[in-house]
């Protein structure tokens, strides 16, 4: 009798430990019990790069003519170089040149020109400058269209630069190149590793074109063209486009 006075009080305990559980299943819903499974998978991933290069002799040139000049007035410098550059035009469309296809106002501007002596900013007058890009189609006659800008006036000569008509044909041919090598490496060195390779998981590539600096002996004054000075000379070279890729394969 004893023992089951003893016994009351655990099975009270416990009888009041199932009541409260189901009131709080009723109330805030079932007691949620989760099992966390994480798998990875791992895959080995091999990176070989491959060169395409591909040299074109270039087939149209940029050049880059203009005019400045300072003047006591904005009037004075405007009406100059528009005078000037109007005759330059004239000069390059008689080349065969066209002037709306062909020619481009890149730079114009007019700025004062001031004086510090005193001790304070004073405007003493003005410079106008411009420059127009030229596209030269007949690139053997760059040194032509040069000559004739100058004698037209023009006191400004640089950023000559050659590119090729269809240039993303080029850098096809070189991409079709630089992938046969990266894929002649990734299966040499699949052999020789004794490794199978599975499929390309990703691709990347940049490409690299080096425009040769032309050489000319042809040295422009910023106020006043040289009227002694020789013929332009200028050389286009030959122009290498590049394309460098870069293949990922699966190891299997």
């Amino acid at each position: 009798m004893k023992q089951v006075k003893m016994m009351v009080p655990y099975f009270i305990a416990v009888v009041f430990f199932f009541i409260g559980l189901y009131v709080y299943t009723r109330v805030a819903g079932p007691v949620a019990l989760s099992v966390n499974s994480n798998v990875t998978n791992q895959s080995d991933i091999f990176t070989v790069s491959g060169e395409g290069k591909v040299e074109v002799k270039p087939e149209v040139a940029y050049v880059r003519v203009g005019m400045e000049s300072n003047g006591s007035s904005v009037n004075q410098v405007q009406t100059e170089i528009d005078r000037v550059m109007e005759r330059v035009i004239g000069s390059l469309e008689g080349l065969g040149i066209d002037r709306e296809k062909e020619m481009e106002t890149v730079s114009y501007s007019i700025n004062p020109m001031f004086d510090w002596s005193s001790g304070r900013q004073r405007i003493t007058g003005y410079s106008a400058s411009t420059q127009l890009k030229v596209k030269v189609r007949e690139i053997d006659r760059v040194n032509e269209v040069v000559d004739a800008a100058v004698e037209s006036g023009a006191n400004q000569v640089g950023g000559v630069s050659f590119d090729v008509e269809d240039r993303e044909k080029i850098e096809e041919e070189a991409r079709k190149e630089a992938v046969e090598q990266a894929k002649r490496k990734a299966e040499a060195a699949a052999k020789a590793a004794g490794f199978r390779l599975g499929r390309i998981v990703n691709y990347s590539e940049g490409s690299n074109g080096v425009t040769p600096q032309p050489m000319y002996d042809r040295a422009m004054a910023v106020e006043e063209a040289v009227p002694e000075l020789s013929s332009a000379k200028i050389q286009p070279g030959v122009e290498e486009i590049e394309i460098v890729v870069s293949l990922s394969y699966q190891i299997e």
